[in-house]
């Protein structure tokens, strides 16, 4: 099986030798980011609420342009760095996927490649259609 890579100019910039997603069939897998708005190349925020809604609104930006869509999405992986904020990003969570409810890991973190960054994720989706 072939895998495809795309880097899209819609979401934050890999800070290291990455694509952003790897396609291989109907899998998806998109990289950790971080929640910058990639028009300002900033953190959208210094919450994690902020955060975490543009990491999923790029989330968003990105799976659409694979053939994809949120309700496609099988598992995000959440790597917070303070867990005192677990509720907000639950907020954001719930806000962006309503009732589809993918499986999700969350992990305590010491540090993230991001400086300012609160957390970072990534996920795994599948798509009905093929090419990046």
């Amino acid at each position: 099986m072939h895998v495809e890579t795309l880097i899209s100019e819609e979401v934050m910039k890999p800070i290291g030798p990455y694509s952003h997603v790897a396609k291989a069939g109907p899998l998806i897998f998109v990289s950790a980011m971080a929640g910058v708005d990639p028009l300002t190349d900033q953190l959208a925020g210094p919450d994690t609420y902020s955060q975490a809604r543009q990491i999923l609104r790029s989330f968003r930006s990105i799976l659409e342009r694979v053939g994809a869509s949120m309700e496609q999405v099988l598992h995000v992986h959440v790597y917070l760095l303070d867990m005192r904020d677990f509720e907000e990003l639950n907020r954001a969570y719930r806000e962006e996927f309503r009732a589809h409810r993918p499986a999700r890991t969350v992990v305590g973190v010491s540090a993230l490649p991001k400086r300012g960054a609160l957390l970072t994720m990534s996920l795994n989706a599948f798509s009905a259609t093929s090419g990046v």
